[in-house]
Parts: structure tokens; C-alpha cells; sequence
């Protein structure tokens, strides 16, 4: 599905990647771990077209590199990015209703589904998506994400300041996706649940790739997580 080889990217003169290479398999749950200000973001970034890209990135065989996001969200690619960007002065339903593709168009997932995943924002369905609280506004953009039918989505830093009972509940959710055979890339701080769920695991260090494996192999390697991932 995604193919990503010799990534680089910059932010004015600053070279943030180096040579990223990684692959998400159809079905697949691929975790991108991590310190922070390694890159990992800014990956992301250049799949979707917000950061430009240098280098291939091939979805379905077909170049990503020179299209919009736009473009790269309606080819089948969903984000739900770090800062969640959802639109304040709309409601939470609203905003889930801007995330289908075409205006009426149901796919896999449904309002009731987001509802089912997501029991406050039914209760909040009317209320406007800035009054929201943090752990609120991260379930809204993973569901606007939802909406729009995505066969694979990118999912930067699901549980960053949510309480331990929201972490457990985007780990049901996460499930849920990838039970449904949607391909989910995760970067994600919190170990246990990049383990847990995981098919294989990515390392990244200094923009570039320094691991590669399955949780397993990342569990028996002590140097690459002392080096890399442990505070």
C-alpha cells in the first residue's frame, strides 16, 4: 500500500529527514516510535503532502510527491494530526459531517459508528467543538478522520495529554479500525500500546530509520531501545 524510500525533507535549511525508508502493508498496524524532535512528525507531514517531500512516496504503486493534501486524502490516506484541527465554531457533528468525502455518502463507518467508538460526543453531538475538552477534541479528529473512508490512516500522538482512561479508550479504538482492515500508521510515545498492537515496529533517530522489526525484536533488543526510546 505505502511505500516510502529516501525520504528527506527540510524546514528552511534544517535537513529533518534523512533518508527515511518504511512500508505499511495492507491490514497492517505499523507503530513509528521515537524521542521527540527526531522527525517522526515531520514524516507524516511529507507523506500527506504538508511538508514537501524529496524522494518517493508511493501509494498503490502511485506517486504521492507534488499532490495536496487534498488530493492525498481523497486517494484513501486519513491523518489525524498532533494538534487535532478541528474547527471550533462548528459543532461535533459538523465537523464529523465535513469528514465524508462526498456530502451523504456513507462507507465503512457512520455517525452511529463514531457514536459507538465515541459515547461523549453523541452526548455532545450539538455542543460546539471548541468548548470541548482536550481528550474530547482528539476523539472528534479521529472520527472526522473516519468519515472520510480512508483505507489507510496516519495517526500522530493519539494519547498525548489524555487521562489513563481516554489512553485505554483510543486502544479500543485502534482495535476497532484495524479489525475493520483499515492499515493504521501510529506514532505513538506510550510503548505498551505500540507493542500491544502492532504488527511491526519502526525506530527512528536523527531523521533517519535506525530499526526496523517486529515488537518482539524490539523487546529483545535492549540497545536500540536504550539508545533511542528510554528516557
Amino acid at each position: 500500500m505505502l511505500t516510502v524510500r529516501d525520504l528527506h525533507a527540510y524546514y528552511g535549511k534544517s535537513h529533518i529527514l534523512q533518508g527515511v525508508n518504511l512500508e505499511v502493508r495492507a491490514g497492517e498496524i505499523v507503530s513509528l516510535l521515537g524521542r521527540n524532535g527526531v522527525g517522526r512528525s515531520t514524516t507524516c507531514k511529507a507523506i500527506m503532502g504538508l511538508v514537501e517531500p524529496v524522494g518517493e512516496v508511493l501509494w498503490n504503486g502511485k506517486s504521492l510527491v507534488g499532490l495536496r493534501p487534498d488530493q492525498i486524502a481523497h486517494a484513501g490516506i486519513g491523518y489525524v494530526p498532533e494538534d487535532r484541527q478541528i474547527f471550533p465554531t462548528l459543532t461535533v457533528g459538523q465537523n464529523l459531517e465535513l469528514g465524508q468525502k462526498r456530502a451523504g455518502r456513507v462507507g465503512r463507518w457512520s455517525f452511529d459508528d463514531m457514536f459507538a467508538l465515541f459515547p461523549l460526543l453523541r452526548e455532545r453531538r450539538g455542543n460546539l467543538a471548541g468548548v470541548l475538552s482536550g481528550g474530547e477534541q482528539q476523539m472528534l479528529t479521529m472520527g472526522r478522520t473516519l468519515m472520510g473512508d480512508p483505507e489507510l490512516v496516519i495517526i500522530d500522538e493519539p494519547t498525548e495529554g489524555l487521562a489513563p482512561i481516554l489512553v485505554g479508550q483510543v486502544g479500543r479504538f485502534l482495535d476497532e479500525i484495524a479489525r475493520r482492515g483499515v492499515s493504521i500508521l501510529l506514532v505513538e510515545q506510550k510503548l505498551t500500546i505500540a507493542l500491544k498492537i502492532s504488527h511491526r515496529v519502526y525506530v527512528m533517530g536523527h531523521g533517519r530509520i535506525v530499526f526496523d522489526g517486529t515488537p518482539a525484536d524490539l523487546a529483545a533488543n535492549a540497545a536500540v531501545r536504550r539508545e533511542n526510546l528510554e528516557v
